[in-house]
Order: structure tokens, then C-alpha cells, then sequence
């Protein structure tokens, strides 16, 4: 009884820590925020992704992330994919947004790198040259084979984090590692709770993405409990935790190939 009652004291600590870290941050970035809501929110270049003109003969893949809108930014994040094929001087971007109707997933929905209604991005991956131009063609059949194309929850999912983890195992090659805070990226079928993590390259058991367990080389070990994620990265050392999504060392992933 005591054990029990120490591990549930410690979690719930956690928690709060977490919370708290998630509300200092949102603060932080909000201190100079001018705009009144949604419809006036910031949504131009984050001055990030490369100028596709200037890298015309080069194929680029980027995953970027940013708080939600909103009160939800405090507790999970927005993910899309932009990518280029050699010779094309513009970004082609995909997303899944929960407010686009039956179509949940959206095709230049919004800029490349663009702030998601005021939030900074952040870059997950960066592939340039050989390995982005023959990962293109895997992204886009991903894309087409989601299986949650006219089907959106907020929590525990089907949403934009499941959609991501839906192209992470199918394009291994992405080395795609979605944060903690990424949730609904562990969100299984019920007819489907065993089979490889969000990255591609591990393995995951997953009840609706309620509850489960994610073992992987990007990922480390990271436990699902009700939506929430705990976890250890051993790849880029870092703790793996709700809300704030890991603290520790630099994850992007970034590779250029010739």
C-alpha cells in the first residue's frame, strides 16, 4: 500500500511539474503576442525551411511541430510534412486539421513553415539530396493509404499526431521521432494493437492509444498511460515526458545526401 501510494504521489508530482514547465513556456512565447484570436493570428515564414528556388535541383523532406491553438497547446502539438522533388521550385505540404470537414487530411493548407496560428515550429527532420528524392514517392503513398482519412478525434485520436505516426512506420527511412506530447501518435485500431512504433523502426502495443508500451531506436522506451507518455530516449539521451514533450538533448534529425 505504501509502494502504491509513493509511485501514484511521484506521478502525480510529474505532472504538475510538467504543467507547469507547459504553462511557463506558452507564457514565454506569448508575452509579445499582439493578435486578438484565431482568425488574427500570425500564420506567416517561420524563416525556416530552406527557399526551394535557390535549392531547385535538391529534394527536401521537413517534419515541423508547434503547439496547438489555444488552451491545448498546453498539453500537445501540431505535426505536417512538407517536401520538394528535384526540379520543383515550391513545397508541397500535408497536414491533418480536425475543422476541414470529411477531408480531414489537407493538401497546402497553410505555408510550408509557417507559424500554426501564432506558434512558433519547430524542426523535427531534415532530409536533402538522394535519400529525400526516393523517400518522396513512400510519403506520398502513406499519405494515400492513411487510414483515418475522414475520421478526426482530438483525444485519444485519430488526429494529426496519428496521421504523422501513420507515415513514420510506413517511411522508416524518415527517422521520424514525435515528441510526448505528440498526442494520438500511439493510436492503434482495435483491430490493430501490435506493430511498429511511430518511428518505423521499433515496435509498439497500443489499446487505442490509452494505454501501451513503444520500444525503438528513435524513440527509446516510452510507456502510454490514459494518452499520457513517459518515457527514457536512449538515441539523442533525453527524458520523454507529458505535456512539455522531452527535456534533454537535441533530437532533429537532419541528414544531407548527395
Amino acid at each position: 500500500m505504501k509502494f502504491r501510494n509513493f509511485v501514484s504521489s511521484s506521478l502525480l508530482l510529474v505532472l504538475v511539474l510538467c504543467f507547469g514547465l507547459s504553462i511557463a513556456k506558452a507564457a514565454s512565447a506569448e508575452k509579445h503576442a499582439a493578435w486578438q484570436g484565431w482568425f488574427d493570428a500570425p500564420r506567416h515564414s517561420a524563416g525556416i525551411a530552406p527557399d526551394p528556388a535557390k535549392l531547385a535541383d535538391t529534394a527536401i523532406v521537413q517534419v515541423y511541430i508547434a503547439p496547438t491553438y489555444g488552451w491545448r497547446g498546453l498539453v500537445a502539438v501540431h505535426p505536417w510534412i512538407i517536401f520538394k522533388k528535384p526540379g520543383e521550385t515550391a513545397y508541397t505540404r500535408y497536414d491533418v486539421i480536425g475543422w476541414a470537414g470529411d477531408e480531414v487530411v489537407q493538401r497546402n493548407y497553410a505555408i510550408a513553415d509557417g507559424l500554426w496560428y501564432g506558434a512558433q515550429p519547430k524542426l523535427l527532420v531534415d532530409h536533402r539530396g538522394a535519400v529525400a528524392a526516393t523517400m518522396i514517392s513512400e510519403i506520398e503513398a502513406a499519405i494515400a493509404s492513411y487510414p483515418f482519412a475522414h475520421t478526426y478525434r482530438a483525444y485519444p485520436g485519430p488526429n494529426s499526431n496519428t496521421f504523422m505516426a501513420h507515415i513514420g512506420r510506413e517511411v522508416p527511412a524518415l527517422k521520424l521521432d514525435l515528441p510526448a506530447n505528440a498526442v494520438g501518435k500511439d493510436y492503434r485500431s482495435i483491430g490493430n494493437p501490435i506493430g511498429l512504433s511511430s518511428s518505423g523502426r521499433g515496435i509498439q502495443a497500443s489499446l487505442l492509444g490509452m494505454g501501451g508500451i513503444s520500444i525503438g531506436l528513435e524513440e527509446g522506451i516510452e510507456i502510454n498511460f490514459m494518452g499520457l507518455n513517459f518515457g527514457l530516449d536512449l538515441n539523442s539521451p533525453g527524458l520523454r515526458l507529458p505535456f512539455i514533450g522531452r527535456i534533454g538533448m537535441d533530437d532533429t534529425t537532419q541528414e544531407t545526401h548527395p
